[in-house]
């Protein structure tokens, strides 16, 4: 597998179209949320891809710059792996890569994520750490949590 970091700008149509029916099959048909998730902040984020093999798409997360989703934090978000991925790491291996695409793209300072609750142990082994009280998203339980940044200046 592969991964590559985009700007939306730089996404050709193919790989535009397997990011957007990857979100829509994770988060969407399989959990059952509908929602918009063309939400008008693609065009501001970085799209980080995990490419099999074979070429299909296996996972996807949005970075998405300060000020964007929360005022003083670059944020991870839209993290997903395609069904047939499960249980290989690569989810693992996404979340890594995203924590340091972060950190390259808007330098080495705190990220936040709004995570699905089930997922805490997970995010809580990169070093996220949970803030303020759960709460509903689409009808699923999600908490706040950041990553402290790696040293301090």
């Amino acid at each position: 597998m592969h991964f590559t970091c985009e700007p939306f700008d730089y996404l050709t149509l193919q790989r535009l179209y397997a990011i957007m029916a990857l979100r829509q099959e994770v988060f969407v048909v399989e959990q059952n949320c509908p929602y918009l998730d063309a939400d008008g902040k693609d065009i501001e984020a970085w799209h980080l891809s995990g490419w099999l093999p074979d070429g299909r798409l296996g996972a996807y997360a949005r970075l998405l710059p300060p000020g964007l989703v929360y005022e003083a934090y670059p944020a991870i978000g839209r993290i997903a792996s395609a069904p047939a991925a499960r249980g290989t790491g690569l989810g693992r291996a996404l979340v890594q890569q995203a924590i340091e695409e972060c950190y390259r793209l808007f330098g080495y300072e705190s990220i936040r994520i709004g995570a699905q609750l089930y997922l805490l142990e997970f995010y809580q082994s990169f070093g996220f750490e949970p803030i303020g009280d759960e709460y509903l998203e689409d009808g699923i339980p999600h908490i706040e949590m950041i990553l402290p940044p790696p040293f301090t200046h």
